[in-house]
């Protein structure tokens, strides 16, 4: 069992594309005097220990510098150690070296299980993380706990909804859709109407974004428990997650919907001079659209609406992306980096920050909740409160998703197959089959059993 163990470690870190060498992850203990840190803030209390933390959010040394300025016992020591895969490639370094990781981390909601499979987090249960799980909603908590225990802090999310160009939709004289029926007869009735672009655009690069849409249409394409480790089930050939393909598949070969890459200057300058009637985006989506506009002004009359529905009786809320802290079993003080996770989010000053300066979507309930955060009246979209609106429901309402242990490879693989669905290389069915085949075969190959 332990060389298995072994072996699956290995696994996670060649699907995270981090070098596909057994991680180690070492054990902490000793003083955090000891390591002569440097940090890119600046430290308010040189007595207090310190604890390294790695994170690559907008605005964070604001946020930093207020926990050290509240805080006397501990102080935090952060570094910039890359965004995404460039962080989680040094991660992997140190992991397997046995030393220099940090002791808090920022990582991604749906990468926690490739990192637990390699026993490279505490469990924070033992750290009082059970008293702060009322702070958070059921779909965020679930995310970063299993049956074998809470492996990170939630901090930001990313529940889905729909951001449109109300002008566009006046134009044209089309009605704003509710379901996914009416919103591809709107599509054809913006066409019809004269409208020359397309009602919305398909990332074939979105990573989590399509697998949000099978899951909201029911599909639970893989299932996975870390108390049985090397059993996975994966199941992406069914009717579910074909409707969707074959929804997107046929708005696309319409012509209503474009399959442009995410996050290319192409793609960015297509968001704002009319060419997308409407954005599906998550919570963090309407900080992304602004961030794109010199000065902040927008282009056009944005507003936001619930995520269409397949269903509109039986709603359902997905999430797109997210992130948490999670503490390394290097930890030199692994109550105190426990402490820093759960605390340096958990201030309304702190979420004032990640809100109004980062643009980020509390998970932690007494920001959620907030008259200052529900009650924002957002500017870029005219004055609309579209947290209140859309975004707090839909995240009250997502009850969680389940990962695999080697998700990039899965957003790699998806990526490849929807690309070649999109240009008519395959069909729906066809993009479905091949996925089903292509993640089984690989998990196999990697020593799991695929269920």
């Amino acid at each position: 069992m332990k060389r298995k163990v072994a072996a699956l470690t290995a696994i996670s870190a060649l699907a995270l594309g981090l070098g596909g060498c057994a991680s180690t992850a070492g054990e902490g203990g000793g003083s955090t005097a000891d390591r002569n840190l440097s940090c890119t803030n600046t430290i308010v209390n040189e007595e207090a220990e310190q604890v390294l933390l790695w994170a690559w959010y907008p605005a964070f040394e604001s946020v930093v510098d207020e926990f050290n300025n509240t805080h006397d016992d501990v102080q935090v020591c952060w570094n910039n150690a890359g965004v995404n895969i460039d962080e989680y490639t040094k991660l992997n370094t140190a992991l397997k070296a046995g030393s220099g990781a940090p002791d808090v981390v920022m990582i991604e909601a749906a990468i926690v299980p490739s990192y637990t499979l390699q026993d490279a987090f505490l469990d924070l249960t033992e750290y009082g993380a059970g008293d702060v799980e009322k702070n958070y909603t059921e779909g965020a908590w679930s995310d970063v706990s299993n049956d074998n225990g809470v492996f990170a802090i939630p901090v930001d999310g990313g529940p889905m909804g729909m951001l449109y160009r109300s002008d566009i939709f006046e134009q044209y004289g089309v009605a704003v859709p509710t379901t996914w029926e009416e919103f591809a007869e709107a599509g054809r009735q913006l066409r019809a109407n004269g409208y020359e672009g397309y009602i919305t655009n398909f990332p074939t690069n979105g990573k989590a974004y399509i697998q949000s849409l099978f899951a909201q249409n029911g599909a639970e394409p893989y299932e996975y428990d870390a108390t049985d480790p090397e059993s996975i089930g994966i199941n992406l050939d069914s009717p579910e997650v074909i409707e969707v393909l074959e929804y997107w598949e046929a708005l696309v070969d319409e012509g209503l919907v474009s399959s442009n890459d995410r996050t290319t200057a192409e793609d960015n300058a297509r968001m704002l001079d009319g060419t997308y009637a409407t954005y599906i985006a998550a919570a963090w989506g309407p900080g992304y659209l602004q961030g794109l506009v010199e000065g902040g002004v927008p282009e056009g009359k944005w507003q936001a609406a619930p995520l269409p529905q397949w269903d509109a009786s039986d709603p359902v809320d997905v999430n797109w992306g997210g992130s948490t802290f999670a503490v390394t079993k290097q930890a030199a003080n692994p109550e105190l980096a426990a402490k820093v996770a759960m605390e340096i989010f958990g201030t309304d000053e702190a979420w004032k920050i990640g809100i109004e300066e980062a643009t980020l979507f509390p998970l932690w309930k007494p920001a959620l909740e907030a008259d200052y955060f529900t009650n924002y009246e957002h500017p870029f979209f005219g004055g609309q409160t579209i947290y209140k609106d859309v975004f707090v429901d839909a995240a009250d309402g997502y009850k969680g998703f389940t990962n695999t242990p080697f998700q990039n490879f899965v957003y790699d693989k998806t990526n490849e197959e929807l690309a070649s669905m999109v240009q008519g290389k395959s069909s729906a069915e066809e993009t479905a089959k091949s996925l089903e085949s292509l993640l089984s075969d690989y998990a196999t190959q990697q020593g799991f059993t695929v269920r």
